[in-house]
């Protein structure tokens, strides 16, 4: 398979491997709504934060969308759109590999492009993903007016890039049936089964099997029209007419077409590869979306809500992990929340303060913009707004000294439980989950710092310990127990740094 070279290749494509750990801790000031929420708001280089993330969440994202910078050689408000080809290309390959990581075996990610790097970017994603994965290039209309001062072309579309993480396995789902579709099947005969339409019943591909007269209600004799057949034999044409599925007309005397009926037809559509600014709306209805919560601080070409609802449809259920890694002005974030998805969104800078917890803020107060009517969104929810720490890991492999008791303790109870941590942090026992009792014994939490103290699981540690009844799982720098004493005791002991699922 060809591959994209560029000057700093070698070293990029090392960058995700090379990139280390980071805890994320949560600012409680920051967070809203819920708090037993699994929605997070990160605010962090997004390189940091997707690596921060692969200990909880490696293979089960359902649908990543980013909207990356599009490298236009114009300079945006909010971010630096104007890089050179090749640090575009170091920025968004190590991303894209995390990002591979983090999708789930049936998961989909979905990519907004221009022209400037589209290609490029197909390259790279048939490297990372596969050429056997990718699904489709959707063309969305981005714009509606022409730009007359154009010196070329007036662009007016995006690229979406469509990959599956298994094409084998992955399927987009149907999109909903609209009122318009709907409104196409009439009951003019008062047929039972329902409102139907009809469809041609010939075909291009000629049998002389196929081709024979058929004599309509009112006597006429019809044929295919020149060069064309039936789509059915003449003993299938027999058995349609007496189950009342064929339609000659109000009077009998059109020619033949078959009944289909709403109630029998599937529950949606399939989706085109051409999205119009009609169905998916366009950047104009971004920013208007954006000006209802924030009037002085618009993005230049922020996605629509209904843009993000329609991939949302295709790619995902109810309770589906989304992820949005460029989250931008928070669209993804918004309608996922909206949509009943749980979700992880990273921005950099003050703006994810600044505009998306904002935004995400009003959506759980229950604002009516967006898609908001469509889906019947009322509020309610939550998220959790976190920010990148220390590297976990010094040079020599150990836990670094900065990190504190409290995120360390809220990183490994996520690992072994999968939920959100809850607890204050502030007693070796972290708490319970399904009947085994989490334990650290970290930074002195017992009040003794020594290496044979209370960071080591001895026999005056666990006496020391909150008591818990059932099976514990405990973290420490060593152990002194024998293997016998921590069966004995129900205890699965694992050892910090090697234990930990962050290396």
């Amino acid at each position: 398979m060809p591959l994209l070279h560029w000057l700093t290749r070698d070293t990029d494509i090392h960058a995700a491997s090379e990139t280390p750990y980071r805890l994320l801790e949560e600012v409680r000031e920051l967070s809203c709504g819920e708090r037993d929420t699994a929605n997070m708001l990160i605010q962090g280089d997004n390189l940091d934060a997707l690596k921060a993330l692969l200990p909880y969440y490696a293979g089960k994202v359902k649908c990543i969308f980013i909207d990356p910078p599009y490298n236009t050689r114009s300079a945006f408000e909010h971010y630096d759109d104007n890089l050179e080809h090749t640090k575009w290309l170091a920025m968004i390959y190590p991303r894209l590999e995390l990002l591979r990581e983090l999708l789930s075996e049936d998961g989909s990610i979905w990519v907004t492009i221009d022209d400037n790097e589209a290609h490029y970017l197909k390259v790279i994603m048939d490297e990372i993903f596969g050429r056997k994965n990718f699904v489709s290039n959707v063309v969305w209309e981005k714009k509606f007016s022409p730009q007359n001062d154009t010196k070329w072309l007036s662009d007016s579309h995006d690229h979406i890039l469509v990959y599956a993480k298994n094409k084998d396995v992955w399927r987009p789902l149907l999109l909903p049936r609209t009122e318009e579709m709907d409104n196409r099947y009439t009951n003019p005969d008062n047929d039972q089964r329902g409102v139907w339409t009809s469809s041609d019943l010939t075909v291009k591909t000629y049998s002389a099997t196929t081709d024979y007269p058929i004599a309509l209600p009112s006597g006429r004799v019809v044929n295919p029209t020149q060069s064309r057949c039936w789509s059915i034999s003449k003993e299938s044409l027999e058995k349609l007419i007496m189950d009342n599925r064929i339609w000659f007309g109000e009077s009998g005397n059109n020619m033949p077409r078959l009944k289909r009926f709403l109630s029998e037809v599937q529950a949606g559509s399939v989706s085109k590869t051409i999205w119009l600014r009609t169905e998916a709306g366009d950047n104009q209805e971004g920013k208007k979306e954006i000006k209802a919560f924030d009037t002085e601080n618009v993005f230049t070409t922020p996605k629509p809500e209904r843009l993000l609802k329609r991939i949302l449809l295709l790619a995902t259920d109810l309770n589906d992990l989304v992820l949005d890694s460029f989250l931008g002005s928070g669209t993804t974030a918004a309608v996922a929340h909206k949509m009943g998805r749980r979700y992880i969104g990273i921005e950099m800078g003050d703006h994810a303060m600044t505009h998306c917890a904002p935004r995400l803020q009003k959506v759980i107060e229950g604002e009516q913009g967006g898609i908001s009517e469509a889906v019947g969104w009322k509020g309610g929810g939550g998220f959790r707004f976190y920010r990148l720490g220390v590297p976990v890991f010094d040079e020599s492999g150990h836990v670094a000294p900065e990190i504190r008791f409290a995120p360390l303790a809220a990183h490994l109870w996520f690992l072994e439980t999968g939920i959100p941590y809850s607890g204050s942090a502030d007693s070796p026992l972290l708490g319970s989950h399904e009947g085994i009792g989490y334990y650290l014994l970290y930074n002195g939490i017992l009040g003794d710092n020594r290496p044979e103290g209370g960071n080591v699981l001895s026999t005056k540690v666990v006496a020391c310990l909150p008591p818990h009844d059932g099976p514990k799982v405990i973290f420490g720098e060593g152990c002194l127990l024998s293997d016998e004493r921590l069966k004995r005791n129900e205890i699965i002991f694992r050892q910090i740094p090697y234990d930990i699922k962050a290396r």
